[in-house]
């Protein structure tokens, strides 16, 4: 995988651009002037990413994900990320039948649900999930492959299904690690 140099990242204008940062060339990215970086994100191949967007530090984006923050806004807490597939959207068309649909069609004519969406830190969502607007998926939650996340969860849970429910409690094991690894890093910038 090849990823854009530190030139090229600097030249689509981000918000705020952190360290070691890598996006993928094989990435779409639309709407930079609305995005923030934080330091180690990573996003890979054939993703694509717009609109109002907020990525903490240690964020990876796994292949073919799409994140469509639009108007409302997605935000990844630290250490959060998306496997293959996944899906997070802040807006979509409301598919009733009492409104017309389709980015082209005027926004007096359609009926857009438009909230913000919240990976807090240490979510990990996987393959093939799709997160709906106004979704806060709380700290410590891990989203099972293909789930389809409709309503906020509760924190350090593991949830799947159609739709997401939790179906037990997620360990914390991994924040002695985070702690661990803050402080490494820390000495290393010293």
């Amino acid at each position: 995988m090849a990823y854009l140099s530190q030139q090229q990242l600097e030249a689509l204008h981000f918000c705020s651009l952190g360290r070691d940062v890598q996006i993928s060339e094989r990435a779409s990215l639309y709407n930079c002037e609305y995005m923030e970086m934080g330091d180690h994100v990573r996003i890979d191949d054939f993703c694509v990413v717009s609109g109002h967007l907020k990525f903490g530090r240690n964020i990876h984006i796994a292949p073919q994900c799409l994140i469509a923050g639009g108007d409302p806004g997605i935000i990844f807490e630290d250490f959060s990320g998306l496997a293959y597939q996944a899906k997070v959207f802040a807006q979509s068309d409301d598919y009733s039948g009492c409104a017309l649909t389709n980015p082209t069609v005027p926004s007096a004519y359609k009926k857009e649900k438009k909230a913000p969406v919240r990976l807090g830190r240490h979510v990990i969502v996987g393959a093939g999930s799709t997160i709906v607007p106004g979704v806060d998926v709380a700290d410590g939650c891990s989203i099972g492959s293909m789930a389809l996340v409709l309503s906020s969860t509760q924190p350090w849970g593991i949830y799947a299904g159609i739709p997401a429910k939790r179906i037990k409690d997620r360990r914390k094991d991994l924040l002695e690690l985070e702690a661990r690894y803050l402080a490494e890093e820390d000495k290393q910038s010293v």
